[in-house]
């Protein structure tokens, strides 16, 4: 899996034990999927699941590790389409001027790679799920040698050891069983949705915007050659493409509106303690539902912060604010309240790496 601000890797041991708990839950709605990392984990407890993102990346992510079933995959057919891509000779392209030359987000041999890859899925014209299974692995295989924190907002000012790999394709860690994958407006197609067992929401929280934060892997997976700007190249639409998430005007009525047309028998809601919403707020928003139990889990802030602030000449100008913060889990629904009461009794089975539960 990519290395991605907001994912939930150290949150997920917590997530699957609260949503074992729960009775007779058979379906979920991620409606902001990212990565789809929480997807996942839910698909491989025996869920049906349901990916939603507005991202070009996610929604690949989601057909190749939601919807695409494992055991309907010929794995040696994508093995084979693997093989023919990565002997396909290096070719310079848009990825390699934009993101090797004019930017130095990956080393020229790789971006050549890269180039050369993505217009041979281009030519073979594969269908779904293959197209989205190739494509993610194209995405795992250039976020193991880029030169970056994390985030495509910056690259590092000396290359990163893992950036002299060679670019190298893997199969997926296909799932089985089968989902459902939208790419749409969450507001919009939370109203138009089926009814779940489980709606789970990790909206973004503040200012940074996803769709700046992973512009290559929108531009890697539109393959659109977009006008760029600034040193890290990013796409001209990330200046225009805005979440109501990332305004703190817009944020709580955004966020408000799901909660109350989504059809779920239970909500479970992660969000950070740096949000434009505070946890009492939709503590509060939640109670209109129903039952709400609140889990506060402290945790590192991103790799960035840890790092400290610098300047464009790499000297060290300051430090972050804080180090730490702290991701709020909310879970609404009938009878929550005697499932916590429960959960007490097995924090030790709830722990998570490098984390003390606040709960």
């Amino acid at each position: 899996m990519i290395k991605y601000l907001g994912s939930k890797r150290l949150l997920l041991p917590c997530i699957e034990s609260i949503v074992a708990a729960l009775p007779t839950v058979g379906s979920v709605c991620d409606l902001f999927a990212g990565t789809t990392r929480v997807g996942q984990a839910l698909k491989r407890m025996g869920l049906h699941v349901i990916s939603n993102d507005t991202a070009a990346y996610s929604q690949a992510f989601g057909r190749c590790y939601i919807e695409a079933d494992a055991d309907r995959i010929d794995l040696s057919e994508v093995q084979e389409i693997l093989d023919g891509l990565a002997s396909l000779p290096p070719r310079a392209g848009y990825f390699t001027e934009t993101f090797c030359v004019r930017s130095r987000f990956f080393q020229p041999d790789n971006g050549e790679r890269i180039d050369a890859i993505r217009a041979g899925i281009e030519d073979m014209a594969l269908d779904e799920p293959l197209r989205s299974i190739v494509l993610t692995s194209l995405i795992e295989a250039a976020d193991r040698v880029d030169s970056t924190v994390g985030l495509q907002m910056a690259y590092l000012k000396e290359w990163a050891p893992r950036s002299h790999n060679p670019l190298g394709l893997r199969v997926p860690e296909l799932l089985p069983g089968t989902g459902q994958v939208f790419r749409e407006d969450a507001n919009q197609l939370v109203r138009r949705l089926p009814a779940v067992d489980l709606l789970y929401l990790d909206p973004p929280y503040n200012q940074h915007s996803y769709f700046s934060n992973y512009h290559i892997w929108e531009t890697l997976v539109r393959n659109d050659e977009p006008e760029v700007y600034g040193k890290a190249c990013k796409r001209i639409d990330c200046r225009t493409t805005k979440s109501r998430y990332n305004s703190r005007r817009e944020c709580f009525k955004a966020l408000a509106d799901v909660v109350r047309n989504a059809q779920a028998r239970y909500i479970l809601v992660s969000f950070s303690d740096e949000g434009f919403v505070a946890s009492e707020d939709l503590e509060a928003l939640l109670g209109e539902r129903g039952e709400v139990v609140r889990f506060d889990i402290p945790h590192k802030r991103y790799v960035g912060a840890q790092i400290g602030i610098y300047n464009p000449n790499g000297e060290r100008v300051g430090e972050v604010s804080h180090l730490e913060n702290t991701e709020h889990l909310f879970l609404v629904g009938e009878g929550v309240g005697e499932l916590a009461r429960g959960w007490e009794s097995r924090k030790a089975d709830m722990r998570v790496e490098q984390l003390e539960l606040g709960f």
